[in-house]
């Protein structure tokens, strides 16, 4: 069988690793082991984090809607429950937006729920 250099696939991918860590601390950015490791670790964050943002934005608009919910002395369980009750369909994320940009329209809502 034939011999095998591997030289130039070798500096091309040691080269893209490289570039790839950039921006990391200590060995992670130098070393090709360490930054290798580096990646895999930073690929497998990445990809379980695009999963977890969804859930993550989910609990701020509650915490959006519940802030101003407390200034009318409503609870964000009792309006939601409310909501469901008068068959009003609006999600979280256009709830949140009107209470913080628009209160004058979160303000009917919360009152035809009620």
């Amino acid at each position: 069988m034939a011999r095998v250099k591997k030289a130039v696939n070798a500096l091309k991918y040691r080269r893209n690793l490289l570039k790839m860590t950039k921006g990391y601390r200590f060995q992670r950015s130098k070393t090709e082991r360490a930054a290798q490791d580096a990646v895999m670790h930073a690929g497998a964050h990445a990809f379980r984090d695009r999963r977890d943002k969804k859930g993550t934005r989910r609990s701020e608009w509650i915490i959006k809607i519940n802030a101003v919910l407390d200034a009318k002395g409503l609870s964000y369980s009792k309006f939601m429950g409310a909501m469901k009750k008068k068959n009003i369909l609006i999600d979280r994320k256009i709830l949140a937006d009107l209470a913080e940009h628009n209160p004058e329209i979160f303000d009917r809502v919360v009152e035809h729920a009620r």
